[in-house]
């Protein structure tokens, strides 16, 4: 996500160096990416602000040990201020859980999806055992007007209720901001995004329990846990919210994941 959409005022030079910068799919760059997952035989969940065709789209790619893009979606509806700089996803980014070999079903959203219901019903319905939760930086609660909703607790409270509503385990991932990207956007006398920090990366279990000892919050790096997968089982023979805890006959969604394209023939 663009940090300046949320402090700042049209501003077409800056405009164009994060057009310029933003990821294209179907590019070296990341080509490498998928080169280095391979050469490491990692998974990979990545968030990236996504280039296509000069238009900009909050994407997110899973990218197996093999270095094979499985899904590539957007996110859905970008949150308030995004809009001035990102469009908004068709039917085929419903597609964001997928198998990775030695792990499991692995899903993704993006920021504030997690807060739309009926999306995130779609997605334990495709019985994820981890959940890729992504976020721009996030900062303590000002004790102001600001939302409480977009500070680090309630970040983590919507990835900690996605972890027990789908019993499964969730990366709850953030950026970092850094005073060089303060400076580089000017934002240093916005309401947000004007001081250094907002990492509150962690990682809850499928019954909501945070298994990560935190980072500092200026602090790029790795959160480690084991992940049991007989905890979902666990879990799921309390709550299984798409198996013997849903009525079917009662509340169903519809969904449509066609994807919309610009032009067609008859």
């Amino acid at each position: 996500m663009a940090p300046y959409s949320r402090t700042r005022s049209v501003d077409f030079d800056l405009s164009i160096a994060y057009i310029k910068n933003s990821l294209r799919v179907e590019s070296p760059e990341m080509d490498r990416i998928c080169a280095a997952a391979k050469e490491s035989n990692i998974s990979v969940v990545l968030g990236f602000s996504e280039n296509w065709n000069q238009s900009l789209y909050i994407s997110q790619a899973i990218i197996d040990h093999e270095g094979i893009i499985k899904v590539k979606r957007r996110k859905l509806k970008a949150t308030h201020m995004e809009r001035t700089v990102f469009g908004e996803a068709s039917g085929s980014s419903l597609t964001n859980v997928v198998d990775l070999a030695g792990i499991g079903r692995v899903g993704a959203l993006a920021c504030w999806e997690h807060a739309l219901p009926l999306l995130k019903y779609h997605s334990y319905s495709q019985r994820e055992s981890i959940h890729v939760s992504q976020w721009p930086p996030v900062w303590e609660h000002s004790g102001g007007p600001d939302l409480w909703s977009m500070s680090r607790d309630g970040s983590r409270t919507l990835s900690q209720t996605y972890a027990i509503e789908s019993q499964s385990f969730v990366l709850h991932t953030t950026a970092v901001l850094s005073q060089e990207g303060i400076d580089r956007m000017n934002t240093s006398n916005g309401l947000v995004m004007n001081v250094p920090g907002g990492g509150t990366s962690a990682i809850f279990g499928p019954d909501g329990r945070k298994l990560s000892e935190d980072l500092p919050d200026t602090v790029e790096g790795f959160l480690y846990a084991d992940l049991d997968l007989d905890e979902i089982l666990k879990s799921r023979s309390f709550l299984d919210v798409c198996g013997h805890y849903s009525r079917p006959d009662l509340l169903t969604i519809r969904i449509n994941d066609i994807e919309r394209v610009l032009a067609d023939t008859a």
